[in-house]
């Protein structure tokens, strides 16, 4: 029963502490030094977070110097700067990885009290993400003080309770992850069909063609600029210090359209989005990394908002939505966004006069 279940703070079942920040002058590397170092960026809504290609490393140089600030498998950790409140686990593979300042582990759970998944699927939920907010603070910087995390509160049901919810979770995420293969599948068939129709015009191969400023395009169509057909940035009207759906450019996938996930949060200044907007990530890496999500997550006329770093494209009217999706998908028009970006190294962005 409800009833049964126990409020805690999250610091007396598990220990709390942060990460480290590289020692002055030192850099990561890209060569697999051994030693991973985990960033908010590698999170991006993971459940079970392992390593992969985009990880960077400590150099080997600067390992002792942080060699206290590691993780083990089945930690969890948190961020706790700028896009608060992402949560994953610690997977086999980073056993041992340094972990950034911008996030804090949670570790040496009290097994006898509390379920490591269970905790994972209580940090994620609504109800864990709200307690998280409630945490934070900062006017311009979003900040998660490592006290107030030790004192989250969490909802225990029994033992036995926890793992039984947790499996149930689990099974769905599963679930999801299938879900998610058959969508990048059918993605990939939606890009072929779109650069045959509208690159290669294999439909029209029997028809005439004329002569363009791009080539032989078929006849009746014309060559125009983006913006007759896009609509790139248009206005959407949120009201300061309302409630409403955040998308934090760590939950936008680098492939496929959905968005990872999302949160409500007091809108400050941003970007604003509707469903059916595209969202392009126009800040260095992340541009290059392929963040991109097709907004569907919203309710009808809902207005979302985001980071500033987010170009929104909208199909105009007579074109689908999906258009201007696939067209930010497009390799090619992501090459002439990349070849236009402008700004200092490691701060380059994409100018909205690029479009």
């Amino acid at each position: 029963m409800r009833s049964e279940w126990k409020k805690v703070q999250l610091g007396d079942v598990a220990s709390v502490r942060g990460g480290k920040r590289l020692p002055k002058g030192k850099r990561l590397v890209t060569s697999n030094s051994a030693h991973p170092y985990i960033r908010v960026r590698d999170m991006s809504g993971t459940k079970v977070l392992e390593i992969n290609e985009k990880f960077e490393f400590v150099p080997t140089d600067a390992v002792e110097e942080i060699n206290r600030y590691k993780v083990n498998t089945n930690d969890i950790i948190i961020s706790i700067v700028g896009s608060v409140g992402e949560v994953s686990m610690v997977g086999a593979s980073l056993d041992g990885a340094n972990l950034t300042e911008n996030c804090a582990k949670i570790s040496k759970l009290n097994d006898e009290k509390i379920n490591a998944e269970y905790l994972y699927y209580y940090l994620t939920s609504s109800l864990g993400q709200n307690n998280i907010s409630k945490g934070t603070v900062g006017a311009v910087q979003l900040k998660l003080p490592l006290k107030n995390i030790r004192s989250l509160e969490i909802l225990l049901p029994v033992l036995p309770t926890q793992k039984a919810i947790a499996s149930v979770l689990s099974c769905l995420d599963a679930k999801i992850e299938l879900n998610n293969e058959i969508n990048e599948n059918l993605e990939a068939q939606a890009q072929v069909v779109f650069k045959n129709w509208f690159v290669d015009f294999e439909p029209f191969q029997d028809g005439e063609f004329v002569e363009s400023e791009l080539g032989l395009i078929p006849e009746g169509w014309h060559v125009s600029a983006l913006s007759d057909a896009i609509d790139v940035n248009p206005v959407r009207i949120l009201k300061k210090g309302s409630l409403a759906t955040h998308l934090g450019m760590a939950n936008v996938p680098t492939s496929g359209s959905r968005a990872l996930s999302w949160k409500q949060r007091e809108f400050t200044s941003g970007t604003r989005f509707t469903n059916g907007d595209v969202l392009v990530a126009r800040i260095t890496p992340c541009l290059e990394n392929g963040k991109t999500a097709f907004v569907d997550f919203l309710s009808d006329g809902e207005i979302g908002w985001g980071s500033t770093e987010f170009i929104v494209m909208r199909s105009r009217e007579p074109w689908p939505v999906e258009y201007a999706y696939c067209l930010a998908r497009y390799e090619p028009f992501r090459a002439h966004l990349i070849g236009s970006m402008t700004g200092t190294s490691g701060r380059q962005r994409v100018a909205n006069h690029a479009l």
